[in-house]
């Protein structure tokens, strides 16, 4: 019996099988052999009855739209594969950003609180070699899923949200006027007809894969991890932490946070999806040999209780455009999180409010073609600009570099992130990128660290720095675009009024784009 085999045999429930499923998708996603479905297909001729505005396909995040919409008034439909259930392990977030519940009065602030199931400060940045950072309230949140998602159940069906439960999407019909769904329920199919499909089943939905056809992913992150109890100190934790040089072509990096039933610690790395590349298993086997230099802890004083494991692939086409009329991808489905996070719950909550305007003012425009669609699933030059840092943590499958020279480099960029203040790290540690700090950063790196800078392109490649060029230009652009919209929207707003719904939702969906795209959504 394998380490692997031995520890996930502690933990209840079904973790080994779980983790080798979700390792035959990372196979499939190397060998591109996985069937590429066709269920979205299009109908002449209408609908004669139409019962739902929006129809939602995951409710894991998608139920978190889902209230926010049918507490506006419009009729809601949301089917769940399983049970609406969240999981066990925390979600962790920083507490400005838990705000839009609030705002949208998805809770009460009494409902917030008691979701807040851990709170810890200060958290750390550590490399080799290199003084420790800390910074206070940055991802130091973790949010219990199971309450949250159960007091979003309720309030969605007590405003008249529809629920179903073990009811898996199978197909999708596009009419003129609205769309005709297909979903099973143990034996029985069920009918569904709505104006709008809102795709939220995740990076692996069948609606995706077939608008991907096959596409390899530019990049993946790979994620393994535990929960368990035995730490002698929980009291901080790590957003980012490396000890390790370069090995089997990836560079580690680990976090940890305080959860409520012990520490969880997760190890991941950025990786292209060369056939070559090691299995999550293996993956799995190393994070358990390297925990213990890790947490300065034997296993054999660990109690796991959970594991956790993910493959998240990334694609330079993001935002996901679908080429559909009434269909709009969500959450991670619309793979509108950059590639060096993790998606999920962080990034659903940062388009939270955003998202629920934008439906609503697509429905009544009825701007539901796929080309307003794509209105609220934007270019982001903000996040786009993130590949080249995420190039810059990863090696190719035959690239050769100093067994240093990642962790150098990162050491660097966040030791001067830090001496620029927390209004240049913060954003940035929160998957959010400005023009001016990034700006700050860049001239001070390659100031103080030109050498490190030279190293790097050959790593990264010219193709790579020149597209990032673009979408620097474009950051910049971005805000002076936001900027300049702030200050003519109260003359244009009294216009807009007066003007079509139509008109007024592209200018609303312009100037949310222009202040995503340059990370000025982002408040402190």
């Amino acid at each position: 019996m394998s380490l692997v085999e031995e520890i996930l045999a502690q933990i209840p429930g079904s973790a080994l099988d779980n983790l080798r499923k979700v390792d035959q998708q990372w196979r499939s996603l190397r060998e591109n052999t996985g069937p590429i479905p066709t269920t979205v297909q299009h109908s002449p001729g209408l609908l004669e009855e139409i019962e739902y505005d929006i129809l939602i396909c995951g409710g894991t995040l998608g139920i978190m739209l889902g209230t926010s919409l049918v507490l506006r008034g419009w009729r809601v439909g949301l089917i769940e594969r399983g049970s609406l259930r969240g999981r066990d392990q925390e979600w962790n977030i920083s507490r400005r950003e838990l705000d839009i519940f609030l705002h949208l009065n998805l809770l009460t602030a009494t409902e917030l609180q008691r979701a807040i199931a851990t709170s810890y400060n200060p958290a750390r940045l550590r490399f080799p070699d290199t003084p420790e950072i800390w910074v206070e309230d940055v991802l130091n949140i973790g949010v219990d899923p199971v309450y949250l998602l159960e007091t979003l159940k309720n309030r969605f069906l007590e405003a008249g949200g529809k629920l179903f439960e073990h009811t898996a999407y199978q197909q999708a019909t596009i009419y003129a006027n609205g769309i005709e769904v297909q979903a099973q329920n143990s034996d029985q199919t069920q009918r569904f007809t709505t104006r709008l499909l809102l795709d939220a089943m995740g990076h692996f939905s069948p609606i995706v894969r077939q608008i991907r056809q096959g596409q390899t992913p530019d990049a993946v992150c790979l994620v393994v991890g535990t929960c368990a109890t035995g730490y002698s100190e929980n009291q901080t934790g790590d957003i980012f932490a490396s000890f390790t040089p370069i090995q089997h072509q990836c560079q580690y990096f680990w976090e940890a946070f305080p959860a409520r039933d012990g520490r969880t610690t997760y190890l991941f790395t950025y990786l292209d999806a060369a056939l070559e590349r090691f299995s999550l298993e293996f993956f799995f086997a190393e994070y358990l040999r390297l925990l213990p230099e890790y947490q300065g802890i034997e296993l054999s004083q660990l109690t796991f209780k959970r594991a956790l494991f993910g493959c998240f692939p990334c694609y330079r086409n993001s935002p996901l455009k679908t080429p559909w009329n009434r269909i709009l991808p969500i959450g991670d489905s619309s793979a509108s999180q950059s590639p060096l996070s993790f998606g999920g719950f962080g990034a659903m909550v940062r388009h939270l409010g955003r998202l629920t305007q934008g439906i609503e003012g697509a429905l009544n425009a009825e701007a539901l073609e796929a080309g307003s669609l794509a209105l609220l699933q934007p270019y982001q030059p903000s996040l786009s600009v993130t590949w080249l840092f995420q190039r810059s943590m990863s090696l190719e499958i035959a690239q050769t570099a100093s067994p240093n020279q990642i962790n150098q480099l990162l050491a660097a960029v966040f030791q001067d992130m830090e001496q620029l203040g927390a209004p240049v790290l913060k954003p940035f540690l929160q998957d959010v990128v400005q023009f001016l700090p990034l700006t700050q950063t860049l001239f001070k790196t390659a100031r103080s660290h030109p050498g490190l800078i030279l190293n790097i392109i050959p790593q990264v490649g010219w193709h790579s720095l020149l597209d990032w060029a673009v979408h620097y230009g474009n950051l910049a652009a971005y805000t002076a675009l936001f900027r300049l919209g702030q200050i003519l929207e109260p003359r244009i707003e009294p216009l807009i009024k007066e003007l079509s719904p139509t008109q007024g939702y592209y200018w609303h969906r312009w100037l949310e784009a222009w202040q995503y795209g340059s990370g000025q959504d982002y408040s402190r």
